[in-house]
């Protein structure tokens, strides 16, 4: 019979924060995460950070730190706070299976940095918006079969 799980970081979102960049080390990016953060916790990783917190916590110091360096630090979610038993390799043993996946994320970071920095006139601090989806009409499938069948005249 297993243990039931209980949340020890309820209301928080863990994020990780990639860096790969020819000017700052996960270790500075951990330091000036330090710097300004306001209650968050920050853990320092071979990649860049976990920062754990309010979304908005979060949020306020991931969108500090890409100041720092745009085109060349990532972020995305992760689905477990640090320490949490059902995926720490201290529980587990060996390195948890999503840091593979992260080892061969950071091989194909630095193509993509090299892309956003070769942007024209685009400032690597703001987001895109994603596209807008076409909504014109369309043309009904039955006046194309009638288009597709009748002779021409």
């Amino acid at each position: 019979m297993t243990t039931p799980y209980t949340p020890t970081y309820t209301g928080t979102v863990t994020r990780y924060v990639f860096v790969e960049s020819p000017e700052m080390t996960p270790g500075d990016l951990a330091v000036r995460a330090y710097e300004i953060s306001s209650g968050v916790m920050i853990k320092e990783t071979c990649f860049g950070l976990q920062v754990t917190g309010t979304e908005a916590e979060v949020d306020a110091v991931i969108a500090r730190l890409r100041e720092l360096d745009p085109t060349h630090i990532f972020v995305k979610d992760r689905g477990f706070p640090p320490g949490d038993s059902r995926r720490c390799r201290a529980n587990l043993g060996g390195a948890r299976p999503g840091y593979f996946g992260h080892e061969y994320e950071m091989r194909l970071i630095r193509h993509i940095s090299t892309g956003l920095a070769r942007l024209p006139g685009r400032d690597p601090a703001v987001e895109p918006h994603p596209p807008v989806p076409d909504l014109s009409p369309r043309l009904d499938p039955a006046r194309l079969k009638k288009y597709l069948t009748e002779p021409e005249h």
